[in-house]
This record gives C-alpha cells, sequence and structure tokens, in this order.
C-alpha cells in the first residue's frame, strides 16, 4: 500500500469515525452542554473555575460521542430498516461492529482521563456515566420510557459539576436533574415522533409510542413540569429577574415547539427537537446575565 494510499485509507476511517460519533450533528452534544454550563455557572456562583469549565466541555463532547458509537452499535441490527437511519456507518456496513467497539473504549478512555484531573468525588460520580450510556440504547427493547433514561444519562453531569467545582452535591443539584430528565423527555419525545411508525415495525418502544394521539398533549404537560422546577431552582438559589427573563423567552420557544408539532409532520417533529438548542441557551444567557450583572 503505497503513501497516498494509507493517506487516503485513514482519511476515510476518519470521516467514516466522524459520522458514527455525529460530529457533523452537534445537536447531541449542544443538548448536552447546556445544562453541564447552566450546573458549572451555579455551582461556581458565575465564576466557575476555567479548568474546570474546560475538563467538562471536553468531557461532554467525549460522553455524548461515545453514547452515539454505542447506541449504532447496539441498533446495527434495527437502522437498515429505519430510513432515517440506515445510511449510518455500522448499518451501511463502512464501520464493523468490533471497530465501533473499540472506538467506544478509546472514546471513554479520554473521557476517565478527564475525570481523573478532578477530584475524588467526581471522579466517582462519572464512574456511573458509562453504564448509563452504555444501557440507554437497549432501554427501548424493554420500555416505554428510554427518554427518562437518556434524561439520567445527559443530566448526571450535573452532579459531577457540582461536585468538581464544590466537592459536594447540594439538593439543588438534584433538583436541576430532575428538570433535565423532564426535558428530555419532552424533546426526544419529539424526536421519537419522527420515527414513529418505523420504530412501531422494527418493533422497538418510545414515550411517542406510548403517548399515542396523547402526544403533544403530554409533551406540554411535561414541559410545563420542567419550568415548575426551573422556577423552584431560581427561587431555591435567589436568583433575579435576568434568570427569570431566560426562563420567559424559553416558555416562548416552547410554544412555538408546540405550534412546529401541531401536525406531527415529521419534518416538523424534528425541527421542534433542535429548537430546543436554542431552549437551553437562553436559559443559560439568562443565568450567566444574572450573575454577571445582578437583579
Amino acid at each position: 500500500m503505497g503513501d497516498d494510499t494509507k493517506t487516503a485509507f485513514l482519511k476515510e476511517r476518519v470521516h467514516q469515525y466522524g459520522l458514527l460519533m455525529r460530529v457533523d450533528r452537534p445537536i447531541g452534544t449542544l443538548l448536552l452542554m447546556w445544562p453541564t454550563l447552566w450546573a458549572l455557572w451555579i455551582a461556581g456562583e458565575g465564576q466557575p473555575s476555567p479548568f474546570v469549565t474546560l475538563i467538562f466541555v471536553l468531557g461532554v463532547f467525549l460522553m455524548r460521542s461515545a453514547g452515539c458509537v454505542i447506541n449504532d452499535y447496539a441498533d446495527r441490527e434495527l437502522d437498515p430498516h429505519v430510513a432515517r437511519t440506515r445510511e449510518r456507518p455500522i448499518a451501511a456496513g463502512h464501520v464493523s461492529p468490533r471497530e465501533a467497539l473499540l472506538l467506544f473504549l478509546v472514546l471513554c478512555l479520554l473521557a476517565l482521563a478527564l475525570a481523573l484531573t478532578l477530584n475524588h468525588l467526581t471522579l466517582l460520580l462519572s464512574l456511573a456515566a458509562v453504564p448509563l450510556a452504555v444501557s440507554y440504547p437497549y432501554m427501548k427493547r424493554f420500555t416505554y420510557l428510554p427518554q427518562v433514561h437518556l434524561g439520567i444519562a445527559f443530566g448526571w453531569a450535573v452532579p459531577m459539576a457540582f461536585a468538581a467545582q464544590t466537592n459536594s452535591v447540594p439538593p439543588v443539584a438534584w433538583l436541576i436533574l430532575t428538570g433535565i430528565v423532564l426535558w428530555a423527555v419532552a424533546y426526544d419525545t419529539m424526536y421519537a415522533m419522527v420515527d414513529r411508525e418505523d420504530d412501531i415495525y422494527v418493533g422497538v418502544k418510545s414515550t411517542a409510542i406510548l403517548f399515542g394521539e396523547m402526544d403533544r398533549l403530554m409533551i406540554g404537560v411535561v414541559q410545563l413540569c420542567f419550568f415548575v422546577v426551573m422556577l423552584l431552582v431560581g427561587n431555591q438559589l435567589e436568583l433575579g429577574r435576568y434568570y427569570y427573563f431566560g426562563l420567559a423567552a424559553a416558555g416562548g420557544l416552547a410554544v412555538y415547539q408546540q405550534y412546529l408539532i401541531r401536525n406531527r409532520e415529521p419534518g416538523a417533529c424534528f425541527k421542534a427537537f433542535l429548537n430546543n438548542n436554542w431552549l437551553g441557551a437562553v436559559i443559560f444567557v439568562g443565568l450567566a446575565s444574572d450573575y454577571a450583572v445582578g437583579s
């Protein structure tokens, strides 16, 4: 194999691994990043450690990437039967299952290396992150509530962030985690609405299937519960008007998402799912502004 051939081969492998890690689709990283930043800013009272923040930003990317890899490995027999997923690297035969497992292991080891730079409590909490990531893809085989499991996996960065910043996990951290679970159920149900017919065909479960014709109402109820939790967070922390301005803007986005899913059209449901990036962002802007400017 000549040098040019080797270079082309390596570029192609890197490209396929990047697709497997969803580097080209950062929405999952962003949905995991925003709650992590909320927690870091609250734990650091508006001035989180730059080192800890960097570690968590890198950790979010690595663990989200690892989650995508193990998800596609778990779904390698299902993805070829779903229109939206049949071209994913494993399903399309561009990456072998063995390669995927090795990539998952490397990503987890890199995340562990990051955790080793933090305190003992954070390291202990980080050990639960991998089982959460590994088990999530299999939940849809056994329960109609895999979105709850996803919320716990995505929200687990919150107690870790408090532990890293303060070497403790106060009650408000678990309250925020509860809110993130509710938020994840809402946006991932929108996402599941896109594939509902395919999921029913291949025999996997989701809240979109569980809720059925009540899907829009249930998403609205869950969104409302999320905002109630976030109001409780603001009250407990005695946050000011900028935080509540952020929540109000997020509420407007939630209403817009309800508008998008009104006809259950797959493209619009996916757009509503993507819009949750902005919901997370405006809450962070409000929170950061409140700490920076004050009430």
